[in-house]
């Protein structure tokens, strides 16, 4: 690891598939995993390629049942390219000698380089140079260089590319179980002597696929159609000494494309015309030097490359090109087949950063939402709901898409899913959406799409919570919370628990935003927006009632995480450790056992503590006062002490929101919880997920903890409001952001300073709110504040 470089040394296939994951290139439209491109799918490889928001649904027997999944679907590789002396085996790093190995990520230029040293006896090596590229100026295009070293020997070397549609979805081992097989109607052709393409369609969704190969060499190239495979072929001829390169050009579109007719045509076209590798390469450096000018992050030591690892996999699933698609934020990435590729709540983690950088990016994931939102209410009126009732995981149309069943891998049975009742995702789309528009100060898109997914979310939480008479208080019923281990009460007949702090908080900090939005319409618009829904002051009048109205239970004298929590038992977290070790999963562990998680108090994840993770402390204590409750700063406190030590910490979210939270709360501990945050992929903490595509939410969620959780960093009111929190671990870094109209606005913190530089424009100035005082700052101004103690 260097400070722009990620650097694999040896080969170990143990380590192939988390290689593979955080070596993916990708552009927003299409991603690559960093698989080698002479090795096929099989235990140790799998080179997926994945399209944003191309799926497909089939149906599979499992456990009796007949069950339905939704994938995002792994589309043909365009990867392969193998070597062999003649008349020998194809040489691979899993069947030949390999005396040297490794490979390069290059941050900056979006390129993996990779360089290996074949043994092939009798003093005889051939070394294998690539560089890659899944290109970020012209989102369908990806190249693949190879050059060739003969050592030691001169001879022939015999080459074949190939464009593989015989690929499955086969990257997750507890899915094997499920029809993987997406792609059908495969078929090959020839456009010109040095190019081949291959068409297929997803076998329910329809979506045609087509992509067209260039492979220029200085032999002669000849093609071969053995569908669902093309391959074309050339023989070398190596000098000893002297590299001999190949270079292959791809061009990938699908019917789902806006602008063209033909997704085939379109791949022909644009292959046809693309300018050679090295011309190719020119543009590709030039976007990835504007991203990373637009998403400067200067943060010293191992956290800042870390940082900037993670900048580069959220830029390559969430780029510019993304705001031109119909996309929702993958909890993966594009990066493998973990969760299928859904949609669930991580845009909660990824849109607070993207707001500040790429609020272009920002507004098409909201448009996403608010393209199902006619979907989110028929969910609704399914459940006998007036309003939108988000799914849990999305994919292509918005119906829900949460599995029936999940499969526990240490006692092999197949389990009932209950996470669709985690109807808390509502919320998490109207807090963006909030987010966004104080951030960008998009008042056009709030007054509309916003507006309208913000009245239909608050309508829905308020015809889910009914009035008990002995509480004086409403309830929410039936759901569960963001900590996913407890899904019932225990001997319950049923899944779903009554009032979720974290539901019922969030329920009612949207009813009131929503309330101030509606207000704060232009009278036209409102006057539209009531027409066309319905709504009358009654119905305002009893949101502003449930919002201040809504039950929070506590027990002990700390926030309760649902009614009856505190009645649980303890665990014996010391003697499951000792037996154990690793405890993350310890549903999984309980379950193989034949107990229950639902029956103590243990977390998966923050659950109330997302809480302090959403919300500033005054505005966290402003939504409580706002339900006549108190919650100050010793509650509070003891709250997090609670839960801290009840959390199994089974998700790559854990730490993170945990690092947060204690920021705040509890300083000295707060470093442990970021530093596992920023591990989380890299050391694949959470036991081989990571193999299976990074964790989108995570990654972006460090980003956000130095732009947003350290910094104390709000955008409401239009100012910027800043209550910085020095950390012994990382004191001193900077950024750059994006605010209203403002582009490359620069903020440093170091020794208790806080430097703002403002870039010369015509828009207003900024104005800038510390805990003692606030400012003004004109474009081109720059100003050094001293920070209170």
């Amino acid at each position: 690891m260097t400070g722009w470089t990620w650097e694999h040394e040896g080969y170990d296939p143990a380590d192939a598939r988390l290689r593979e994951s955080l070596c993916t290139l990708g552009n927003g439209y299409f991603a690559t995993r960093g698989a080698l491109p002479e090795c096929p799918a099989d235990e140790v490889h799998y080179p997926g390629t994945y399209a944003a928001g191309c799926y497909n649904r089939l149906a599979s027997r499992v456990a009796g049942r007949q069950v339905e999944n939704e994938d995002m679907v792994n589309l043909p590789n365009w990867l392969p390219l193998r070597f062999r002396l003649p008349d020998e085996p194809w040489l691979s790093p899993d069947t030949a000698t390999v005396l040297e190995h490794g490979e390069t990520l290059h941050l900056s230029t979006g390129l993996l380089e990779r360089r290996t040293r074949y043994g092939l006896g009798a003093g005889r090596a051939l070394l294998v140079r690539q560089h890659r590229f899944v290109h970020m100026a012209d989102p369908h295009l990806a190249g693949l260089r190879t050059e060739f070293t003969a050592e030691g020997f001169s001879g022939t070397l015999q080459t074949e590319a190939a464009l593989d549609g015989g690929v499955t979805n086969a990257g997750v081992p507890r899915y094997r179980d499920l029809d993987g097989r997406h792609l059908t109607h495969v078929l090959t052709g020839t456009a010109a002597a040095d190019t081949v393409w291959l068409r297929c369609r997803t076998r329910t969704s329809d979506v045609r696929v087509a992509l067209a190969a260039r492979l220029t060499s200085p032999a002669p190239v000849t093609d071969r159609h053995d569908p669902p495979r093309v391959c074309q072929t050339t023989r070398l001829d190596l000098a000893a000494g002297r590299p001999v390169a190949v270079d292959k050009i791809v061009a990938l579109h699908t019917s789902r494309d806006p602008a063209i007719s033909d997704p085939l045509h379109a791949a022909v076209d644009r292959v046809g015309r693309a300018a050679g590798f090295d011309a190719l390469l020119a543009p590709h450096l030039t976007a990835w030097d504007q991203l990373w000018r637009r998403a400067e992050l200067d943060v010293p030591g191992e956290a800042g490359r870390i940082l900037r690892l993670h900048l580069f996999h959220v830029l390559q699933t969430l780029s510019p090109h993304t705001a031109d698609l119909d996309v929702g934020v993958p909890a993966r990435g594009l990066h493998g087949e973990s969760y299928r590729g859904h949609v669930f709540w991580d845009e909660l983690f990824v849109l607070p950063y993207l707001n500040l950088h790429f609020p272009e990016v920002s507004r098409a994931l909201l448009h996403y939402r608010h393209r199902r939102l006619e979907r989110a209410r028929t969910a609704a009126r399914d459940a006998g709901h007036k309003g939108a009732l988000y799914p849990w995981q999305s994919g292509s149309d918005g119906r829900e898409e949460t599995q029936q069943l999940h499969l526990n891998p240490r006692s092999g049975r197949w389990l009932p899913d209950h996470s669709h009742l985690q109807h808390h995702v509502g919320s998490a789309i109207a807090y963006n959406v909030w987010q966004y528009c104080e951030a960008g100060g998009d008042e056009e898109f709030l007054h509309t799409k916003g507006a309208e997914m913000l009245l239909q979310i608050s309508r829905f939480w308020a015809d889910s919570a009914t009035y008990d008479e002995r509480l004086g208080r409403y309830r929410i019923k039936g759901v569960v919370g963001p900590d996913e281990y407890h899904d019932a009460y225990p001997d319950a007949a049923g899944p779903g628990l009554d009032d979720n702090a974290y539901t019922n908080v969030t329920a009612a900090w949207v009813l009131a935003r929503t309330l101030d939005v509606l207000r704060g319409l232009p009278e036209p618009r409102g006057r539209e927006l009531a027409e066309r829904t319905g709504l009358d002051a009654g119905e305002l009048d009893a949101w502003d009632h449930i919002s201040r109205t809504l039950h929070v239970p506590f027990h002990d004298g700390v926030i309760s995480q649902f009614e009856g929590y505190g009645e649980l038992a303890e665990l014996d977290w010391r003697g499951y450790r000792r037996r154990y070790g690793d405890i993350r999963r310890l549903d999984r562990i309980l379950e193989a056992e034949g107990d229950t998680v639902n029956r103590y108090q243990a977390s998966k994840q923050a659950d109330v503590l997302m809480l302090g993770y959403l919300f500033s402390p005054a505005e966290l204590q402003g939504v409580f006062r706002r339900l006549n409750l108190n919650l100050d700063e010793r509650t509070w406190r003891r709250t997090v002490d609670h839960y801290l030590h009840r959390t199994s910490h089974g998700s790559t979210l854990s730490g993170l929101v945990h690092g947060w939270v204690l920021a705040r709360a509890r300083r000295a501990d707060a470093w442990k919880f970021c530093q596992e945050a920023l591990q989380a992929d890299i050391a694949d903490i959470q036991g081989g997920t990571t193999g299976e595509g990074i964790h989108l939410g995570a990654m972006a969620g460090t980003l956000d903890l130095v732009q947003r959780g350290l910094t104390g960093l709000e955008t409401r009111g239009g100012a910027l409001w800043l209550d910085p929190v020095p950390l012994p671990g990382l004191s001193s870094y900077g950024f750059t952001l994006r605010y209203h109209g403002h582009w490359g606005v620069r903020l440093r913190l170091e020794r208790g300073l806080l430097e703002i530089a403002v870039p010369e424009s015509g828009r207003n100035p900024i104005e800038v709110h510390l805990p003692d005082r606030a400012v003004r700052l004109q474009p081109g101004e720059t100003d050094r504040l001293v920070l209170p103690d």
